[in-house]
């Protein structure tokens, strides 16, 4: 009767008492501290310091990334995540990538802002920084049509091989599953790695101007939320080796789906509006 007493009588998950929240935290300071050391080494007094406060605070994060991750996927395989359960998962995802959303609004509202009203003497003179013109004078733009379009056409193909591989998944056609994934982690590879390639010939440094700027943290922020998702994808493709995922339980998979998804949008928004337009 004590048994009965305790058993589970609803379907919602409640997690056990875990450290990784409080040391997630921990790491957070850790390396912004570290950081802000690093970055002002004249106002603490040690560069070194804030290097190795930086790098130890990333790995503290990386750590608190893997574990946590780590008792998440233990939670799924073990039957914790009913679907109650995922559907407030599926809301948590959704939320997550409207706050990316308006991340990237950012990055386009001060693209459109220095582009668009250039003449505006009364913004830090802009005029006398921009030339009354955009791209800046001086400014060597990217050919869109050269390195931008090929990656635009990898970032597409990788869309389409991840709904093949969602779908394969839906019908238990684990071969086309783990074919589709594989596709899609090296055409991820390949964007970065033409991404890397383009940086190292552009013509422009960060600190060149509001063009530079803007340029590197818009398509610079969205090169590292590939990797984030190319990351994100090769892990489902080990999960999918170890048999984690089945037709009707896989919202792992789906999150990832998702997120590249949302990924090769904000890219397409980027190729029209920053390498075309803009250049």
């Amino acid at each position: 009767m004590a048994g009965d007493h305790h058993a589970v009588e609803h379907d919602y998950h409640l997690v056990n008492p875990s450290p990784w929240p409080a040391f997630g935290a921990l790491s957070g300071f850790v390396l912004a501290f570290g950081t802000v050391w690093y970055l002002h080494p004249d106002m603490f007094g040690g560069f070194s310091i804030g290097l190795a406060g930086t790098a130890l605070g990333l790995i503290m994060v990386l750590c608190t990334m893997f574990f946590w991750w780590r008792d998440v996927v233990r939670e799924a395989n073990s039957g914790d995540h009913k679907p109650i359960v995922q559907l407030g998962l599926r809301y948590g995802m959704s939320l997550f990538i409207a706050s990316e959303v308006m991340f990237f609004a950012a990055f386009f509202w001060a693209f459109f802002d220095a582009s668009l009203f250039g003449v505006e003497d009364i913004q830090f003179q802009r005029f006398n920084v921009l030339g009354g013109q955009w791209p800046p004078v001086g400014v060597e733009t990217f050919d869109p049509f050269h390195l931008p379009l090929m990656n635009t056409m990898i970032l597409l193909l990788s869309g389409c091989t991840v709904t093949w591989a969602h779908h394969a998944l839906r019908e238990g056609k684990r071969k086309q599953v783990i074919q589709g994934l594989w596709l899609t982690v090296l055409l991820g590879v390949s964007f970065s790695l033409l991404q890397a390639y383009e940086y190292s010939h552009a013509a422009f440094g960060f600190a060149d101007g509001i063009y530079s700027s803007t340029f590197f943290m818009a398509t610079g922020f969205h090169g590292f939320h590939v990797i984030v998702g190319t990351i994100f994808l090769a892990v489902c493709l080990a999960r999918v080796y170890r048999g984690d995922f089945t037709p009707t339980q896989h919202f792992g998979f789906e999150a990832a789906a998702w997120y590249w998804h949302f990924v090769d949008v904000v890219w397409l928004f980027l190729f029209v509006c920053v390498y075309w337009w803009g250049g």
